[in-house]
């Protein structure tokens, strides 16, 4: 009994020494555990549904688009180089892509990232990555999967540029090497900065210019363009061209995949708002209007001009508001978006009817003409049209956390180095990269597989076997 007394006494001063240590442990546990920021699960779902709409734009979406567009001997190759591009892109993004347009880069953090998420090392799902709001924060895994989306939208859109004549191993090949020295920077230069908790933290070159681009108009838009037009360039124009008839073989696929466009097209511009709030509503909402004010304006001016209102034209109208209203939706106000579509029609229209005689090159699919015109309108008009006396929402200012004074003239300053930034390095990034798999595997396929058609001389197949 005495050893049972003596036992029991000593546990008792044991725990009541360690009763400190064991309290302050439990009281920091439950700390962290109520000031750690969780994923709300709405924002979670909405962006899980942004990035399917985002896929759809890419397959079936462009390559139903661009495959319409095209002439019937080349349209299951249009198909196979899309998809290629997207899976190709997918696999590169999870290896390295992530790391080097999302995270620091020491040194060089002005123009790429870092190797610390290098095959998403240290990446798990329960990871969370900060948004526009001071501790709302959704899965880094999520947001990791929904830029991979832009990625390789991107890429793809570059092929239509120079459709109908491109080895697919050089394709290939290019695709791999613009995503790396093109899109990589380009992502990291205007969309990376250390977020609202660490504001004062290094950003992205073309970001700490002030630069605003919403959901890609500099990033996506522009530098794919100048992708396109390189490769027009460097391959030169296709067999007939100017001579021979090239209308599209098929503007039921095309308007398909300019509907299945504009719907993922939500996903790409209200998704970039990364949560569900009426920031995301407003960026749906001038989504709609300034698209369908584009393919109205194009509409009717080819209407004027041609004497009929053509259903490609309204197509591509289409097309060219998603362009314009890219890097302003979250910005702007829907009448704003509507006076932007208006423009982006006429001025994409001329794009394609005028500019691209004017340079004389052969853009397949007049890329340049609406992604780029387009791109570039849509950036530029933003630094006007997201001014809050024109009814846009200014620009946030995270370190005083008030809306900060606006100055058109300083904005649309700053928009002008995110365009003369991304015309300068894609173009010079895609001209030497072109120059370079000419010298060392050749560009183009052979005259007579031109002429028969890419379906049967790169893949053996027909799109139609009737």
């Amino acid at each position: 009994m005495k050893k049972l007394i003596v036992f029991l006494t000593l546990l008792v001063v044991l725990c009541s020494l360690g009763a400190p240590a064991f309290a302050e442990e439990a009281v920091k546990s439950v700390a962290s555990a109520v000031t750690a920021p969780v994923p709300n699960k709405g924002d979670t779902a909405w962006m899980l549904v942004a990035t399917v709409l985002v896929i759809m734009m890419t397959l079936p979406g462009l390559a139903l688009f661009y495959g319409g567009l095209v002439r019937v001997k080349n349209m299951l190759s249009m198909l196979a180089q899309v998809f290629a591009i997207f899976c190709l892109i997918s696999i590169l993004w999870v290896m390295y892509g992530y790391s080097l347009a999302f995270t620091a880069g020491g040194g060089v953090n002005d123009f790429i990232g870092g190797l610390s998420r290098v095959f998403l090392s240290g990446m798990t799902s329960d990871s969370t990555v900060e948004t526009f709001s001071k501790g709302v924060v959704i899965p880094e895994m999520l947001f990791m999967v929904f830029q991979l989306t832009f990625a390789a939208i991107t890429v793809a859109l570059t092929v239509g540029g120079f459709a109908e004549r491109i080895k697919f191993s050089a394709l290939l090949v290019f695709a791999a090497l613009w995503f790396t020295f093109s899109y990589l920077p380009m992502a990291h230069m205007v969309w990376f900065w250390g977020g609202p908790s660490a504001y004062a933290d290094p950003s992205g070159f073309i970001f700490g210019k002030g630069a605003l681009d919403f959901a890609g108009g500099t990033v996506v838009h522009i530098n794919a363009a100048m992708g396109a037009l390189m490769g027009a360039i460097v391959l030169g124009k296709r067999i007939g061209y100017g001579k021979e008839a090239m209308a599209p073989h098929s503007l039921t696929m095309t308007m398909i995949g300019a509907s299945l466009l504009w719907v993922g097209w939500f996903g790409f511009n209200a998704g970039s708002n990364l949560v569900a709030t009426g920031t995301a509503v407003l960026a749906m909402v001038n989504t709609v209007v300034a698209t369908a004010a584009a393919a109205f304006s194009w509409m009717l001016a080819e209407w004027l001009l041609k004497g009929k209102p053509s259903m490609l034209g309204l197509a591509s109208g289409a097309v060219a508001g998603l362009v314009a209203v890219t890097p302003a939706c979250g910005f702007i106000g829907p009448m704003g978006a509507i006076v932007l579509g208006l423009l982006a029609g006429v001025v994409c229209f001329w794009g394609v009817n005028g500019l691209k005689k004017l340079l004389g090159i052969d853009d397949s699919l007049d890329v340049f003409g609406i992604h780029g015109v387009g791109g570039i309108l849509g950036a530029l008009a933003t630094g006007v049209l997201a001014s809050p006396t024109l009814g846009g929402t200014g620009v946030y200012d995270h370190a005083a956390g008030k809306v900060a004074e606006y100055s058109i003239i300083g904005q649309v300053a700053s928009q002008a180095w995110g365009v003369g930034v991304t015309i300068l390095w894609s173009g010079i990034v895609s001209l030497v990269l072109f120059k370079l798999i000419d010298k060392v595997m050749g560009l183009r396929v052979a005259e007579e597989a031109e002429r028969e058609g890419l379906d049967t001389t790169s893949h053996g197949e027909r799109a139609y076997n009737l």
